[in-house]
């Protein structure tokens, strides 16, 4: 098998992420016309999306422990099977409990077969140049915004919400199924030389790892990055409705955000390639906690525009890192578990964001204390990013791409 079928698990896991994630976030765009159609409260919708940070939590670390142990390709193919089924059932729900149920545990369980598996499967493929190549898998989360949530605003205005959540179950299949048999393995395995937790060719013991200073820094930052940032992703249309944008605008602002995180990957994947991960993700934490803030401020269509780039750009930019994070400290064996338990705390923290906003929505009428509370988490993330303990020398060098 030739090395440069490393850039099409590249492709693979990028579409993978977009379609996944897309499909999941989704439910941001259907959130008023099913709150319309079904007098189902704000709240009771979006704590579908709790649901499905809960649950993809716990799924994404079963799905990373099965991804080092049976290897990603049956994972992601089952993930793939399993998020058609979810949403074509969701679409199906005639009661607010049912789509919970569906939506909520299904959608998220299957979405959590994505990230860890493929994640772990770029990095077996990568030797150098290895935050670039995360970044571009964890592309596809960004270009989601651009793809599936307009797709999901065109065939809801055309179809009704049902029809079209339904259509988006059926394509799920469609592109994901035949993306998850082309995943490989490396022609080689990968060497953990100079990781503290892979010593002489060893599985190390998980309790100490998850016990070790560099995850709980890893799990507690990624957790407040994604508590956040989640509550104003999920919110943002129906923010930028209320202040007067028209709907189908207020979606681009969405994609908008997506295309800013594309960029937003490429560059802080790039920078972490050459300076190092810790500086540019706290650099990264900064930004999304200044962008959240400056919210409070904009109005106008234009204005959301702006500040879509620069808080797209940073939330997006900063979310590969987490894995590059993952791989040098704890090598290649068990990097599908260390990365799907960490994913696992930061779904934690996603799921506050959706609930909370609702609450806040529902309670005041707006949002301002959804993103005054967001940007004083998003501070306490970079606060705690800032204790990642140094690397060694030679994963030093590996990370700068010294030696590989």
């Amino acid at each position: 098998m030739s090395v440069s079928y490393r850039w099409v698990i590249v492709a693979v896991g990028a579409l993978m992420s977009c379609v996944a994630i897309g499909a999941m976030f989704s439910l941001a765009i259907f959130q008023e016309p099913i709150a319309t159609a079904t007098g189902w409260s704000h709240v009771g919708i979006a704590s579908a999306m709790t649901l499905n940070f809960l649950v993809m939590g716990f799924g994404g670390f079963l799905w990373g422990a099965a991804s080092d142990r049976f290897g990603p390709r049956i994972v992601v193919l089952v993930g793939s099977v399993l998020l058609g089924l979810a949403l074509v059932l969701a679409s199906r729900a005639a009661t607010l409990i049912e789509f919970q149920l569906t939506y909520g545990i299904l959608v998220g369980l299957a979405a959590s077969a994505f990230f860890a598996p493929m994640i772990a499967a770029t990095t077996a493929w990568f030797d150098v140049n290895r935050g670039l190549a995360v970044s571009l898998v964890s592309a596809g989360m960004g270009v989601a915004p651009m793809t599936i949530s307009p797709f999901a605003r065109w065939l809801i205005s055309a179809y009704e919400w049902r029809p079209a959540m339904l259509i988006i179950g059926i394509a799920t299949w469609v592109l994901l199924v035949p993306a998850a048999l082309l995943v490989r393995r490396p022609p080689a395995e990968a060497v953990d030389a100079g990781t503290e937790f892979a010593a002489a060719g060893a599985r190390p013991q998980l309790s100490k790892v998850f016990r070790s200073p560099q995850f709980i820094v890893l799990g507690l930052t990624f957790f407040a990055c994604c508590a956040a940032h989640s509550g104003p992703i999920f919110h943002m249309v129906n923010y930028a409705t209320i202040c007067g944008v028209a709907p189908m605008a207020a979606v681009s602002i969405y994609s908008v955000e997506g295309l800013a995180g594309l960029g937003g990957r490429l560059l802080y994947g790039s920078l972490a390639d050459r300076i190092g991960v810790k500086p540019v993700l706290v650099a990264g934490l900064l930004v999304q906690a200044a962008a959240l803030a400056t919210y409070l401020l904009v109005s106008e269509l234009t204005e959301f525009y702006a500040l879509a780039i620069v808080f797209g750009s940073a939330y997006g930019g900063v979310m590969p890192l987490y894995a590059v994070l993952a791989r040098e400290y704890f090598g290649q064996r068990i990097i599908g578990t260390v990365l799907g338990a960490a994913t696992m705390l930061s779904s934690l923290g996603m799921a506050f964001g959706p609930l909370i906003g609702g609450w806040i929505f529902d309670t005041f009428a707006n949002y301002s204390w959804l993103f005054i509370g967001s940007a004083m988490v998003g501070l306490g993330a970079a606060a705690i990013a800032l204790a990642f303990p140094p690397l060694g020398r030679r994963e030093q060098e590996a990370v700068l791409g010294v030696s590989s």
